[in-house]
């Protein structure tokens, strides 16, 4: 049985392009580098002694440079390719991270923040044009699932390091290692991938007339559904720790644990997973609807019983919905993007939903829980992907008739 595993992981593997491979690289080193993150308001909060209300006000400059850097990615891969965008977002991006250090004024910081994100999140929009120019149409689900799982590791990886890097050092050779660790996977990428090899794929497939995202009611009406999915998914990084602590009187590190569970289901599981419903016979809308509904699911077993073990379920039953929705849901918007031979809007698009999901999920968690409870929150979380499921039954309707 182990072997049969082995074999089966194995073989979701095969087929994936040299090139692919150097993006997971290059995408976990950029991921693992930016160790600041997790550790950003921790440093505003004891290092430059900001207020609570100063680090709201941060982090929502910090939210709306990634919306504008989304957006950004997107136009500027359309005009000058993906190449150029990833390679400047990387070496710029690591300067920046650098320079961090140095400022320390409340406005100051918040001017930064937003520069920095627009930068670096000009990367995100980018690097999904350069899979679909690099992997081959029939493989591009599981090379978004190969990035994901180097975007993971490295997110796993980064605030390790970094907590090691912290307490070895100090706060500004976190900045320095952040910022060198980013400008080295610039130059990684400028050394070991081709743009003439890209652009000529990209002509090679590009079909039909160009057209626009904001007049694609079908890819509007997935957006919606992979908002209301983003936003709920929020949770899982606020409200939901804060229910194990309040309701379970679980520790920071039983905590650590649980979530850290999500983490290594992904690793084991994902790529096997997508490569056995990447067949065309499974239909990808029956595979996004059925992951909204374990989404929904993983809430709703919170409020069944108090037993600790449903947190387990809980998080077992949002593992297996991630590990199918996030691949499948980029799988989809690439195809949309290809047809209508507009890359780089289109996956800004889609980049910028969960931005907006991140902006203003946490916050609307955090105050339904104030004023509801979380029983309430739960079921309201659940109501919102039922409504999502909604949109993707309305999804297939719309492309029926296109087809």
């Amino acid at each position: 049985m182990i072997l049969r595993f082995f074999k089966l992981y194995q073989n979701s593997f095969k087929g994936l392009s040299t090139q692919v491979w150097w993006l997971s690289l290059i995408t976990l080193i950029n991921r693992a580098g930016t160790m600041v993150i997790p550790f950003l308001s921790l440093y505003l909060t004891e290092n430059l002694k900001f207020t609570l209300s100063n680090v709201g006000w941060i982090m929502t400059a910090f939210g709306l440079g990634s919306v504008c850097g989304s957006w950004l990615g997107g136009k500027l891969s359309n005009k000058f390719g993906f190449y150029k965008v990833m390679f400047w977002s990387l070496v710029l991006s690591g300067l920046m991270f650098i320079g961090l250090q140095f400022i320390t004024s409340f406005i100051g910081i918040c001017i930064a923040i937003f520069f920095i994100m627009l930068v670096a999140d000009t990367f995100r929009p980018a690097l999904f044009v350069a899979v679909a120019a690099y992997a081959k149409p029939e493989n591009r689900t599981r090379a978004v699932t190969l990035i994901r799982l180097a975007i993971n590791l490295g997110f796993s990886l980064g605030p390790a390091v970094g907590g090691l890097i912290i307490y070895h050092s100090s706060y500004a050779g976190l900045f320095w290692i952040d910022g060198i660790t980013c400008i080295l996977a610039g130059l990684l990428f400028f050394y070991v991938l081709s743009e003439k090899h890209a652009s000529n794929k990209i002509k090679e497939e590009e079909k039909g007339v160009k057209g626009s995202p904001y007049k694609d009611k079908a890819y509007l009406v997935f957006l919606g559904a992979l908002l209301l999915v983003g936003f709920t998914f929020m949770q899982y990084f606020s409200t939901i720790p804060l229910y194990y602590n309040d309701v379970h009187q679980l520790s920071e590190k039983e905590i650590g644990w649980l979530m850290s569970l999500n983490g290594l289901l992904i690793f084991a599981l994902e790529m096997p997973l997508v490569s056995y419903y990447e067949n065309e016979r499974f239909s990808k809308y029956r595979i996004l609807a059925i992951s909204v509904l374990l989404f929904a699911l993983s809430f709703l077993v919170l409020n069944v019983s108090g037993w600790v073990g449903m947190l387990t379920i809980g998080m077992v039953l949002m593992s297996i919905a991630e590990m199918l929705n996030f691949p499948f849901s980029n799988s989809f918007a690439m195809s949309r993007a290809a047809k209508f031979n507009n890359q780089g809007d289109y996956m800004a698009l889609f980049t910028m939903t969960f931005s907006i999901a991140h902006i203003f999920g946490h916050n609307s968690g955090m105050q339904l829980v104030a004023h509801f409870g979380y029983q309430a929150t739960w079921y309201i979380m659940a109501i919102m992907l039922l409504i999502s499921i909604l949109c993707l039954v309305w999804l297939r309707t719309i492309i029926k008739k296109e087809n």
